[in-house]
Order: structure tokens, then C-alpha cells, then sequence
């Protein structure tokens, strides 16, 4: 990363704004200075090691002269600490780069931003509105020739939003957006030059992060400042900025984390802030680092005022400003935090920014300007060796990615760029090896594919020997910070109850449920004892109008084709690292194999899901699909939820529009609503570090829905979620399905109740999630769903093999009128400690439907009626399943 350079623009500083700039305050707003006392106080928590607060650490940004000094030797030791154990004592690191800006356009309006520039004057400086490839590759070029490793890909954030030019040129260039230039330039220098790109481009989603992850080892974007008013009130330097509102950045930190991207961020200091909002900047930053390991650096950067700009009148940072914030950031972000200072920023004094606790300067270009800071050059190297080394450090040469996170691995690096950063890195430490050949490499899938490995008998041996062990071996590293999200999912911990009146409800839900208000339903959602009678009787004649008394089910064989996953979901007791005992992956033989057997008993459905394995490419799910139907042409191709066709449309390139009609065409017939857990952001990043946001899964489901691609729907429960979070997961559901059928379109299938299976799940070994939901729950989310889905999804499937006979059979008396599938072999929910087996004959589905009081038939994934045939084949040999599907090796 570049550190510096990226301070100032997309990279560190995001991608509208530049690196060097002043505005409204100066420094920080003029306040009442800290007593002698109370610096005293600051001072001795920081020599002795104790944690600081805000507060203090709002004191000790104020240090000046012997205090100033103090603090720096404090923040020093804890420093060397840090390096000493990375194994790397006594050494500063920058990285060897090339800066190349992609464009200077931008939709956002920083007022201290030279960077930045308008269509008009490219065009009178003889500039195209975007960098052409043959551009960034000459300068790509010449830069490996130099020994660079780094190309930091600086540009202005979505510029095609605000500037039309822009538009016309990415259209004219066949990209839908700049992310797709960004993605699609990345490749061709990782190919054509071997440099490693660093990504500065600014805000970015979720999604796009997917997106880009694959063609860089980093990426980055300054927070800058925590202080909503500088971007809120007129006047302040991120007024008319909508990429610079704190809340959105500090949003894109969280993606990256989530992500497992390795991310460069900071602070631009004196543009306005209180020492107050700095210091709350500070501990903004290292939350997010505890929460997602995923921060790798720090860059403390000191604003420089610039001509042509509306904070050309304030004054520059001081230099003490950015001594004592480097050393305060050192204590607030403890020995293993990687501190950076843009070298050329500093008028000489490197050695009182070592002394202040850096350990990096960042990226030095022998070729290139810092083009957000060019009238500041970058120091030679040889003069940054001999001042690092004046004060007793050896300066030695990184990558983009910091060596931590290259020593990582997965999932912090992708399998189609670590063979890039391989070819630089030296394996023992991590860092640069100096002497390199920076040429390029070929930018492809790994070459494991499908092959056969791991413990492939797990769907049935899963029944027989059980799991290797409850948990993982990373259990306390992969998931992020236990006691952060302990303390973020203490609300749902104990359910909240609700003072209403139940009755009035249960007239309206008697009545029409369709004028349910939402104190109504969480009323209702909140029901118990003979109320709850109620409301479940209700549901269940409601269900009887609607769809009548037969309880459907349907001959079905799941297979999970890998268990191999690194998002880091935390409920999920299924996924394992590839080196797990439990991990294992089919090979596509294996995956139409067991198809092929499903078939032969009288299966008219696959439902095939699995991790997001980081091998597998992204047209994988279309060859799954395509094995299937190869081998079986009649079968129903149920496959590959949300969060599977958000990963095959990144590492492919293509939009969730274009890899799903090219899924549809490689054979898949229809999507599992999963992934869904609860449609809200607040529940699920708790419940998962890395899975898609809401809107995402939407989007997905509402694009395949656009195509013809039916879904199931669902919502797992009973974690730390509370009713006000089912009402509003179902609303969304209603009003996605009220949408299609407006649309003419088929939507949903069904909706799915899934009950949190909480035995090995680590959200619940961590002391988090609550076991499970009652079984009061399990009744007033089956008859919520019948009524608040009504008129528009008519079936509501209960889950034997998360509930059991007794279980499911109460939710059929409840409002569900489907059993789900036979099953074959079920791997996820017996993972996560479900003692209910993972096969069911129809025999048994049928006594399920009997002990409810209730006639059974079987039905297709569409709720169509099965040929004869196949019920011919199914009822033949049932109860004969197991022996007839042994281990495919």
C-alpha cells in the first residue's frame, strides 16, 4: 500500500480527496488545554501500560515539549515490543511502488483536494478521462524494471455518478462501471508486469469488494476523521462529499474486514478536528482492527494546505500535531498495530517520527510523483537507510500487503493472486525479497479444481462417528473478537416482552390478517400460553383455506459438494479450513454419482450447496449444474444459495444478472432461499463475519425472480435475534413476493422455517447466542409466517431434521402444511449437532403427516405433481435408502 500516497487520495485517504490539505480549523479547534494534572495522570497510564480512554488519550494528543518527549519513549517501547515479536526487531519497512492515477475525476468535492481535477482541463492537457491501459502498463513497465513490487492504483471516487465524460468512457470501453476498469486493469498488470496492485478507489460495497479481491493482496481508504460535523456543515472541508459522511466510511472498513481484505486506513490530521473527535477517530480505527484482524495499517498524515483550494488559508499541521498523534495512535493501537508516516511529508524529521513509534514510511517511488502531494518529492532511498538507520533501524523492503497477512494466507489472500505475491515475498519472514524478478504471471484459477479429497463419507459417517471435534482449531482468531460481538448481541441474549393487547390481534389475525399493523403482529409474535392456542389455531385454519389438508413433501437429495469455507460465518458449525480432519470437497464424478442414485430411488430434485471454497472458480457451479444433467436430464437442479451466486459472479467477472442466466443455461432450474438468516444487518454481523448484507441477498433473489429463477425462502432463529426482528425479516419477504406477482412472475416457492441448531455452532460455544428458540417460538414463527405471508407465499415447510417427528408434526397443527425432503444425507444441520438424523423415508414423512391428523402426497420442487414414475420408483425403495447409496469414492 503506499502508504502516504494513498493517505491522500483513494488509497488511504480514500479516493476523493487528496493527501495534503487544510481547511476550515487549521489544526484543531482552538479548546482549553489539559491541566498539569491531568497530562501527568496520561502520561503515567501510558509509561506503565495501561489502557487508555478517550478522554486521556484526547489529553496526550496535546503533548508538547518534555511531556511531548515522554510520551514518544512510551510509545516507543511499545513499538520495538511489537516488532520484536513479528520476529523482526530494529526494522522500519516501506514498500517499493509506482503510482499510477487511474483517473483524476470524482464525485465528491473535498475542499483541501488538488488531486481532483474536471473533464475540461483533461481534455486541454491532452488526457483522456481515465488512464488508458496501455498508460498504466508503460508505467507498470518501467517501474518493474526499477525493482518496484507495488502499483497503487489512486483514483477518484465513481466519477461516472457526477461527470457524464466519465460514463462515455467507460461505456465507449466496454465497462459497466470504474470497479470493472479497476478489476479489469489489475489483471493485466498482475499478468504483464508482475507488479502487486494496492487498490485505492475509494468507497466501496460489500460487493465490491468480492470484486476486487481477487486481482489485488490490498486495498485501502483513509477514515481521515470520525468528525460528522466537517462533513455535515457548510463550509467544513467534506461539505458536498457524500463518500467523506464518517458513518459510510467507517462502513467500508467493516466490508473489508468481513471480507478478509488486508486494508490500509488513517488519519488526515488538522482539517478541523477537535483533539476530542481525533482521539474518537482513533478508537473508531482500532475497534474495527480487533473486531476483523484486517486492518495493516495505520497512516498518520499530516494536512498541508494547497494553492487553488478552499482551505489554501489554513495552516499546515504542526509537526508536533503529528508526533504526538503517531505516539498516541502507537499506544491506542498497541504493540501489533503497523504505524506509517508519509516520509516526504515531514521536512527531514525522521528520526522524531521513529521516535514517536512508526515502524514504516510507506510507499517510496523511484519513478513516479506523489501526484496528491506533488510538490513534496519522495526522499532517495539511500538517504531513508541512512536516517533510519541513525536511529538505529534497518530499513527493509515490503510488499503491498504487509507480512503478517502474507505468513496468513487464507483467507486473507486470495488463490489467484497469492501465486503473484508468492513470486516477491520471502516465505520465512513475509517481507520483499529485494532481488526478485518482478515479471508477470499468468492471473488463473488454481489448478485443484474438483479433486476428490478430505473425508467424503461425512453424510454418512456424520451419523455413525460423529464430527472430529466441536470446534476449529483457529476458533479464537477466525471469527473476529469475541467479547466485541459479545457485547454488540447482548440485547438478544433474553428476548424482550411486550406489553399489548393480544386479543384485539388475534381479532384482527381471525378476521384478515392482512391488516395486521406491526404492533398487531409483534403481539402476536410475542403470544404464549392459551393465546398462543390461539393464534396457532387461527394459522392453521388459515392454512386449511388456503392450501387445504394434505402435508407435501417431495424425494430429494441434498449434497453438499465441499465443506471447505473461509467466510467465517458464525453460526455455521459446517465449514472447515481445508487441513480440518472433517474438510473434504467431491470431485464432479462424485457430485453425478450421487445424483445418478437419487434418481434411481425415485429423487426428482437435488438441492446442492456448498462453502465458498477459495479454489473453486467461479464457473464451478455452472460445471455442477452441468454434471447433473449430463448425467441425469430430468432431474430438478436446486442449487447454490445467495451467498454462492454472489462468489461465482466476482471471481467470473460477471454481473448476478449474466452468471445467472448462464447458470440457468449450464442446467440449474431453481435457488435455495438460504443465506438469508435474519434480513438485517444488525443481527447478521453478528452472526457472520463475512457473508452478503441484506440488500445483497435481495438483489439476488429478486434478479433471479426477474428471470424466471424460482427461489425458497427462509429465516433461521433463536440466536440473537428478538420478534422485531422476524416481523421485519417476513414484511421483506411479503413485500419481495408482493413484487414479482405484480410482475407476473413465480417468486418464491415457499418459506422455510429454520430453527438456529446451537450445539457446535460458535456463536453459542463463545458464550453469545442463545440455544436455540423454544418451543414457544418455533409455534408463533410457523403461525406468523402463515398469516403475515399471506396471500402471496402459500406454503410454509416446517424442518424435521432440525425439530424432529413431535416437532414438526406441532408445527403441521401450527400453520405449516410441508414436510420438506427426504433428504438422503444432510451434513449442515448435523454438523451443528442436530440429533435428528439426516434421512427420512417417505414412510416416516408420511407418519409425520399422520400424527398431525393430515393426508401426505409427494410434490416437485415447484409444487407441481410427480410423475407416476417416479413416485413408482420412490415408494419401491423406500426404507431401503441408506443401503442403496453407500460412499462414492
Amino acid at each position: 500500500m503506499t502508504d502516504q500516497q494513498q493517505a491522500g487520495t483513494s488509497g488511504a485517504a480514500g479516493t476523493s480527496g487528496a493527501a495534503g490539505a487544510a481547511d476550515t480549523a487549521g489544526t484543531s479547534a482552538p479548546t482549553a488545554g489539559p491541566t498539569a494534572n491531568a497530562m501527568r495522570r496520561a502520561l503515567k497510564r501510558a509509561r506503565d501500560g495501561v489502557a487508555l480512554d478517550a478522554a486521556e488519550a484526547a489529553v496526550l494528543l496535546q503533548a508538547r515539549g518534555a511531556d511531548l518527549a515522554d510520551l514518544t519513549a512510551s510509545a516507543a517501547r511499545v513499538r520495538d515490543a511489537g516488532l520484536q515479536a513479528a520476529g523482526r526487531p530494529g526494522t522500519i519497512t516501506y514498500s517499493k511502488s509506482v503510482f499510477i492515477p487511474l483517473t483524476r475525476l470524482c464525485r465528491d468535492k473535498c475542499h483541501y483536494c488538488t488531486f481532483v481535477t474536471v473533464p475540461g482541463k483533461l481534455r486541454r492537457a491532452g488526457h483522456g478521462m481515465f488512464m488508458s491501459p496501455d498508460e498504466v502498463l508503460d508505467i507498470a513497465r518501467r517501474g518493474a524494471e526499477l525493482g518496484c513490487k507495488e502499483a497503487l492504483i489512486t483514483l477518484g471516487d465513481k466519477p461516472e455518478d457526477r461527470w457524464p465524460e466519465a460514463r462515455e468512457w467507460l461505456d465507449a470501453h466496454g465497462y459497466d462501471d470504474t470497479i470493472a476498469y479497476v478489476r479489469a486493469i489489475s489483471i493485466r498488470i498482475l499478468e504483464e508486469t508482475g507488479l502487486l496492485p494496492h487498490l485505492n478507489p475509494g468507497v466501496l460495497s460489500w460487493k465490491d469488494f468480492q470484486r476486487l479481491k481477487p486481482v489485488a493482496p490490498s486495498m485501502g481508504m483513509m477514515l481521515e476523521t470520525t468528525a460528522e460535523r466537517l462533513w455535515s456543515e457548510p463550509g467544513g472541508p467534506h461539505h458536498g462529499s457524500p463518500d467523506k459522511e464518517p458513518a459510510v466510511r467507517l462502513r467500508v472498513l467493516e466490508d473489508a474486514g468481513r471480507s478478509s481484505v488486508p486494508f490500509t486506513s488513517g488519519l488526515l490530521i488538522g482539517i478541523g478536528e477537535t483533539y476530542a473527535e481525533r482521539a474518537e477517530s482513533l478508537f473508531a480505527l482500532r475497534r474495527i482492527a480487533r473486531a476483523y484482524h484486517g486492518i495493516q495499517e495505520l497512516i498518520i498524515q499530516n494536512f498541508r494546505a494547497k494553492p487553488d483550494t478552499a482551505m489554501r488559508g489554513m495552516p499546515d499541521a504542526e509537526l508536533d500535531e503529528l508526533v504526538a498523534t503517531v505516539a498516541v495512535a502507537r499506544h491506542i493501537m498497541g504493540p501489533s498495530g503497523n504505524l506509517q508516516a508519509p516520509p516526504n511529508l515531514i521536512a527531514g524529521e525522521y528520526e522524531r517520527l521513529i521516535e514517536a513509534g512508526i515502524d514504516d514510511w510507506g510507499g517510496v517511488s523511484p519513478l513516479t510523483i506523489d501526484h496528491v502531494n506533488p510538490e513534496k518529492p519522495w526522499p532517495q532511498l539511500d538517504e531513508l537507510t541512512e536516517r533510519s538507520a541513525s536511529a538505529g533501524f534497518e530499513l527493509r523492503e515490503r510488499l503491498c500487503v504487509y507480512p503478517e497477512f502474507v505468513t496468513r494466507g487464507e483467507p486473507w489472500l486470495d488463490p489467484r493472486v497469492l501465486p503473484h505475491v508468492r513470486a516477491l515475498a520471502d516465505p520465512a519472514t513475509g517481507l520483499a525479497i529485494p532481488t526478485a524478478p518482478v515479471v508477470g504471471h499468468p492471473w488463473q484459477e488454481p489448478d485443484e479444481g474438483f479433486t476428490s479429497s478430505g473425508r467424503t463419507d461425512l453424510h454418512t459417517t456424520i451419523d455413525t462417528e460423529g464430527r472430529t471435534g466441536d470446534r476449529r482449531e483457529d476458533f479464537d482468531e477466525v471469527y473476529g473478537d469475541w467479547e466485541a460481538l459479545r457485547e454488540a448481541a447482548a440485547p438478544g441474549m433474553i428476548p424482550s416482552r411486550i406489553d399489548s393487547d393480544v386479543r384485539a390481534a388475534l381479532s384482527v389475525a381471525a378476521d384478515d390478517p392482512t391488516r395486521l399493523t406491526d404492533p398487531e403482529a409483534l403481539a402476536l409474535l410475542h403470544a404464549d400460553g392459551p393465546a398462543l392456542d390461539a393464534l396457532t389455531r387461527i394459522a392453521d385454519d388459515l392454512r386449511k383455506s388456503v392450501v387445504g389438508d394434505e402435508v407435501t413433501y417431495i424425494v430429494t437429495r441434498n449434497i453438499n459438494f465441499t465443506n471447505v469455507c473461509y467466510t467465517g460465518c458464525r453460526f455455521c458449525a459446517f465449514a472447515q479450513r481445508r487441513t480440518d480432519a472433517d474438510a473434504y470437497t467431491l470431485s464432479l464424478d462424485q457430485v453425478a454419482d450421487r445424483a445418478a442414485q437419487a434418481w434411481d430411488v425415485g429423487a426428482v430434485e437435488v438441492c446442492m450447496q456448498g462453502g465458498i471454497h477459495p479454489d473453486l472458480p467461479g464457473t464451478a457451479y455452472f460445471d455442477i449444474a452441468r454434471a447433473v444433467k449430463s448425467r441425469v436430464p430430468g432431474m430438478h437442479v436446486h442449487a447454490f444459495s445467495p451467498m454462492e451466486v454472489v462468489n461465482g459472479a466476482s471471481r467470473t467477472g460477471l454481473s448476478i444478472r449474466e452468471w445467472l442466466t448462464a447458470a440457468r443455461e449450464a442446467g440449474l432450474d431453481s435457488i435455495p432461499g438460504t443465506a438469508a438468516e435474519i434480513l438485517d444487518d444488525e443481527v447478521r454481523w453478528i452472526l457472520t463475519k463475512g457473508k452478503l448484507p441484506t440488500a445483497t441477498w435481495i438483489e439476488v433473489v429478486k434478479t433471479a425472480h426477474s428471470l424466471g429463477i424460482r427461489s425458497s425462502s427462509t429465516m433461521m432463529y433463536g440466536h440473537v435475534d428478538q420478534p422485531r426482528h422476524w416481523l421485519g425479516h417476513l414484511r421483506t419477504l411479503a413485500a419481495i413476493q408482493q413484487d414479482a406477482l405484480s410482475n407476473n412472475l413465480g417468486g418464491f416457492t415457499e418459506f422455510v422455517t429454520l430453527p438456529f441448531i446451537h450445539t457446535n455452532a460458535p456463536v453459542y460455544l463463545a458464550g453469545i447466542a442463545r440455544p436455540g428458540p423454544t418451543d414457544r417460538d418455533n409455534r408463533a414463527v410457523t403461525a406468523m409466517a402463515r398469516l403475515l405471508l399471506h396471500p402471496y407465499i402459500p406454503n410454509i415447510q416446517t424442518s424435521w431434521v432440525k425439530l424432529g417427528t413431535e416437532g414438526a408434526a406441532e408445527m403441521l397443527r401450527s400453520g405449516a402444511n410441508d414436510l420438506g425432503g427426504t433428504l438422503m444425507e444432510e451434513t449442515i444441520s448435523r454438523m451443528a449437532g442436530s440429533s435428528y438424523g439426516s434421512y427420512r423415508s417417505i414412510k416416516d414423512l408420511t407418519a409425520i403427516a399422520d400424527a398431525a391428523g393430515r393426508p401426505s402426497r409427494p410434490r416437485t420442487t415447484l409444487y407441481g405433481e410427480v410423475p407416476e414414475e417416479r413416485v413408482r420408483a420412490a415408494r419401491a425403495s423406500d426404507g431401503h435408502l441408506p443401503e442403496l447409496l453407500p460412499v462414492v469414492d
